[in-house]
């Protein structure tokens, strides 16, 4: 009887693990500024579920173009972390503002407070994947820029 109970508790944790451990996958209903908030919340809590989680969900909705350049995604991992872009990961707060939006490109400015309070910009241009394949119509960031030192927060 302990046995069977038993096993069922480890079942239940090993399930509700993997399932909190999926990433979202791009689809072509998810608009442009949704993405957005995905990446940037997910870099928020990037250790969440586990270590690297966040980095992993952002390289998700990597335009198959800006792959070429980042990927794989050990290389993008090791790209968050180098100074230009480590101040996303585990960030205080961001806000969106929406530049353009056309048929088949977005550009948002990102306005973004780090660990230690100081505030950045970002430029962040999606792009809908137009090729054929699993991203077909699918909005995925083609370009993120090095950050803009802003100010500092009080």
């Amino acid at each position: 009887m302990f046995m069977r109970f038993f096993s069922t508790i480890i079942f239940i944790i090993l399930y509700s693990t993997s399932l909190l451990a999926e990433l979202q996958k791009p689809t072509p209903d998810i608009n442009p500024e949704d993405v957005v908030k995905i990446q940037l919340s997910s870099l928020m809590n990037n250790n969440e579920p586990y270590l690297n989680a966040g980095i992993e969900q952002t390289w998700e909705f990597a335009h198959p173009s800006n792959r070429v350049f980042t990927g794989p995604i050990q290389r993008f991992i090791q790209m968050m972390y180098a100074p230009s872009y480590a101040v996303m990961l585990d960030h205080k707060k961001h806000d969106i503002l929406e530049v353009k939006l056309e048929d088949n490109i977005a550009y948002f400015f990102i306005e973004l407070t780090s660990v230690d309070g100081k505030i950045f910009g970002f430029k962040w241009t999606l792009e809908k994947v137009k090729e054929e394949g699993v991203f077909k119509d699918c909005w995925m960031t083609i370009a993120v820029s090095t950050p803009m030192s802003l100010s500092t927060s009080s």
